[in-house]
């Protein structure tokens, strides 16, 4: 088996336009929730959201190009591009068979069905693009990004809801250390700030109507949260093995070394609420890993901020490190972002790796009042950040 490591991030987030704007505001507290641009909100029970701010696609696509593409795939081409700028490496054309691409991806493109359908009513089928389909699948992230890299081995799209993005890392890893590729893109993209996107939302009441706060919106482990906050972005990361990015100097900022995977087999929506299948999940990775659980001292929480998921995530936690899980430092980073969806696990990934690269890990805002039933989160900060 291959060893694996991280050698270059990035990110386009509420928080900033490139991984280290995102992380500076996410140690400052900062929070990129406000009041939803991209429509008109006034029949909408939910008016916010956190929208991807100043961004401009053209920095790093070319005009033409861009208007073939979703908002979440200009997203991801355009992390990819900072991705190697960071690496200051790009793959030889002897190397491009050896590397590949998994991008996660939740929904894909609402905005082009959205437009498109209205298309279709208003003037018929004829008028439809011919790059309507190509330009809504969830994998043209994975697409575009290969043939933007010239990467020319495994190409894929995960589409697993809130874990596409953690998906798509752990596919990768896998890769790498099965011996299938030397290099892999990786991480999640998603743009469904939409009419449709927040209006499905809302029929499950799943979000938070918090719309005179928004800032203080996203509240995970608070006994005040009332839902979710929708937020937009991509997080990519470079992966190598471990023999191939010391061969050519790569300054390496971490290893992977497991990964897990479960499913509740319970509820189409809801986990079950003993937490049992997020613990499953954990319990693979550290298995893997090849670490006892008493050698964990940080996670980055799901911490969407619903009623259900908080407390299921932290009976997982409790099931999982027992007396050991109160000594952890946790941080929730959906407080300051909102919930990326497919681009979640991409995004939280690259805080991750820049937490153990720095040494810091940022806080969890507006926790003003904790929830008694999510005791394990006696350590999550409400500081900017913890040293």
């Amino acid at each position: 088996m291959n060893r694996v490591v991280v050698t270059s991030v990035a990110a386009v987030t509420p928080l900033g336009n490139d991984d280290d704007t995102s992380w500076q505001n996410l140690l400052a507290g900062k929070s990129g929730v406000g009041m939803i641009s991209k429509f008109d909100t006034t029949d909408f029970d939910t008016k916010i959201a956190a929208e991807v701010k100043g961004f401009d696609p053209t920095v790093y696509i070319n005009k033409k190009e861009a208007r073939r593409m979703e908002t979440f795939t200009q997203f991801a081409v355009c992390a990819s591009k900072m991705l190697f700028e960071s690496a200051g490496w790009s793959i030889p054309e002897s190397e491009k068979e050896r590397a590949g691409t998994i991008i996660g991806v939740g929904l894909g493109g609402l905005h082009t069905i959205e437009e498109m359908h209205t298309k279709l009513l208003d003037k018929g089928p004829g008028r439809i693009s011919p790059f309507f389909i190509p330009i809504l699948i969830a994998n043209m992230a994975a697409g575009q990004v290969s043939i933007e890299a010239g990467a020319m081995g495994p190409n894929i799209c995960t589409t697993t809801a809130c874990a596409s993005g953690t998906h798509a890392i752990g596919g990768a890893y896998t890769d790498i250390a099965m011996g299938r590729a030397d290099v892999m893109i990786c991480g999640g993209a998603e743009s469904t700030i939409s009419v449709l996107g927040v209006a499905g939302f809302n029929a499950m009441k799943a979000l938070s109507v918090r719309n005179d706060e928004p800032e203080k919106a996203s509240r995970p482990f608070d006994a005040d949260r009332t839902g979710f906050i929708m937020g937009e972005g991509a997080g990519l990361l470079l992966l190598e093995s471990l023999d191939h990015a010391t061969a050519r100097g790569a300054n390496i900022l971490a290893e992977v070394v497991g990964f897990g995977a479960s499913g509740d087999a319970y509820h189409m929506t809801a986990p079950p609420e003993d937490g049992s299948g997020m613990a499953l999940a954990m319990r693979n990775a550290i298995r893997e890993a090849g670490v006892d659980p008493s050698q964990i001292d940080h996670i980055n929480a799901h911490g969407t901020s619903t009623k259900l998921n908080d407390l299921c995530e932290t009976r997982a936690i409790k099931k999982v490190f027992g007396d050991h899980a109160y000594d952890i430092a946790i941080c929730a980073n959906k407080s300051q972002m909102g919930h990326l969806l497919g681009a979640a696990g991409g995004v939280e990934a690259v805080f991750a790796v820049k937490t153990l690269a720095e040494g810091v890990i940022p806080g969890t805002i507006n926790r003003d009042t904790p929830d008694p039933k999510c005791d394990r989160t006696a350590r999550v900060s409400s500081r900017p950040n913890t040293p």
